[in-house]
């Protein structure tokens, strides 16, 4: 199993907007690709970053489903997200094997 994570640092005032929009579209909309067992949706408590950052995890099953997210479904939830949030955040993804 695998964990997707996505940090995202984005301005004070677009938080709230981007929270609900995380919480009410976008992660159903990934999760609706059916290639992600479950999620998580965290909030950095000490983040030394002007902004507020979260992140958004992911359990995957395997790099085949993972790649098949990046392959089809990827680039269209983030032009949404770049489309909605344009220059108003930055962010990041890793992905991380589990080991126990």
């Amino acid at each position: 199993m695998l964990l997707y994570n996505v940090t995202l640092i984005i301005e004070e005032a677009s938080a709230p907007a981007w929270l609900q929009w995380m919480q009410e579209e976008h992660i159903p909309e990934v999760m609706a690709t059916g290639l992600f067992v479950s999620n998580r949706l965290l909030k950095v408590v000490d983040s030394p970053n002007e902004g507020v950052t979260y992140c958004a995890q992911y359990v995957v099953q395997s790099i085949e489903d993972y790649d098949a997210y990046q392959l089809t479904h990827a680039n269209a939830l983030a032009a949404e997200l770049n489309s909605r949030f344009k220059d108003k955040f930055v962010s990041f993804t890793t992905v991380m094997e589990y080991i126990a």
